[in-house]
């Protein structure tokens, strides 16, 4: 033992040392413990990351829209109603009042990383005998792939949507028999058509986007769905994605238009996600708990164990704080020791899961990755629980008599 080390590390380390089947017992559980709470950390971020991304792969986080149509009951001079009833009317396709304005005051705001004007609507695609319903969307690519990555999803050609060009899904370019290079005639529901070339084919990852979703260019869409100099939306990206319901609701009643988050169209995923969380922590939660407990019990043994070494060192001369730090230390390194254990575990156990866990083509499940800060986190969470847990026979270490110990 090297005589510059402080008394309390010279007897915690000693004591753990003369112990040996009791320090590695504690310190494999403390490693098991602490490589579930690793493993299942990054196992829900990548799946929750990978749900996320699948989910968000073709919807903006947050999308503004014109208000609603409201049907109001006329009134007639005396103020009384001229009708019991007032059916609901019917929306239809209407533009975003001063949307560059309002384009302009979201680009401003802190919390948004893109804003992208669209104009989108029901339209028909025909290709010779073949004829399939639409939706149509106007964008402006510059501004959309800072929405929805639209550019690393083209399967085949490029994103370009110049005037008379178009992009469509794979799985529409399947029923219609077409392919990059080839015409396609766009319909709209009141007549208007038009021509366009087909420069590149997408896979956002949804079979119903793919062969429903059709990218032009927004004059051309503004064109076809008779919205000249208009926007059916706004969709805007976020900087913290879980903020998007709070921040739709300002935005609502800021402007007065309806913004609907991704929160809100997909509630039960997202409820999903947060039960999924509150789960995960629960059970970290436990094993943590359980571990401490394992680490209390096993330095409570070892205190009983060596009350007589432990009234010998107060009878020559060792103090009730450094007995109460001897036993504080030991549970600190045990705690230490098993999260290092731990850690390598979750690591293997990854890299396992990572091996074998794949999709019938072959290719991985989702991508896991472990965070240095994860693994700090984990160290330092064992090595305070290691601590905390040691406190109480630290304690009653310290308090023993010398005298009443030596004679035990």
């Amino acid at each position: 033992m090297h005589p510059w080390l402080p008394f309390e590390w010279i007897a915690a380390i000693r004591f753990l040392r003369e112990g040996r089947m009791q320090s590695l017992l504690i310190i494999v559980g403390v490693g098991v413990g602490v490589s579930v709470i690793v493993f299942m950390s990054a196992l829900l971020s990548g799946l929750q990351a990978n749900l996320l991304a699948r989910t968000l792969a073709s919807q903006a986080h947050i999308v503004v829209l014109p208000p609603e149509d409201v049907a109001r009951p006329l009134r007639p001079e005396d103020g009384s109603l001229l009708g019991p009833l007032v059916q609901k009317q019917a929306q239809r396709l209407r533009s975003i009042d001063q949307w560059q304005r309002i384009r302009a005051h979201f680009s401003a705001m802190p919390g948004i990383a893109g804003v992208s004007p669209v104009a989108s609507g029901p339209a028909f695609a025909v290709r010779g005998d073949a004829n399939k319903s639409i939706s149509l969307i106007g964008i402006e690519p510059e501004h959309y792939v800072k929405v929805i990555d639209l550019a690393s999803r083209i399967a085949d050609g490029r994103l370009r949507v110049n005037a008379g060009e178009a992009v469509i899904g794979i799985e529409l370019a399947k029923d219609l028999g077409a392919g990059v290079g080839d015409k396609l005639r766009i319909g709209a529901a009141d007549g208007a058509t038009d021509t366009f070339l087909i420069t590149g084919l997408f896979d956002l990852g949804s079979k119903s986007v793919n062969a429903r979703n059709v990218y032009v260019s927004l004059r051309s869409a503004q064109s076809l769905l008779d919205l000249v100099g208009g926007v059916s939306s706004l969709d805007l990206a976020l900087h913290d994605i879980y903020a998007a319901e709070t921040l739709a609701q300002r935005i609502a009643a800021e402007t007065g238009l309806q913004a609907d988050s991704w929160i809100r169209t997909n509630a039960q995923f997202f409820t999903a996600l947060s039960s999924q969380s509150v789960s995960s922590n629960v059970i970290r939660f436990s094993v943590g708990l359980s571990v401490a407990f394992g680490i209390a019990s096993v330095l409570v043994v070892s205190v009983v164990q060596r009350s007589r070494e432990i009234g010998i060192l107060r009878a020559m001369g060792a103090t009730r704080g450094q007995m109460l730090r001897t036993f504080l230390l030991q549970g600190g390194v045990v705690g230490l020791l098993g999260s290092l254990l731990g850690s390598a575990l979750a690591w293997l156990f990854l890299s396992l899961w990572q091996l074998f866990a794949r999709n019938p083509d072959g290719t991985p499940m989702f991508m896991i990755s472990v965070e240095p800060a994860l693994i700090g986190i984990a160290a330092g969470g064992a090595t305070v629980v290691g601590i905390l847990a040691a406190l109480i026979p630290a304690r009653r270490a310290a308090a023993l008599d010398p005298v009443v110990a030596i004679r035990g």
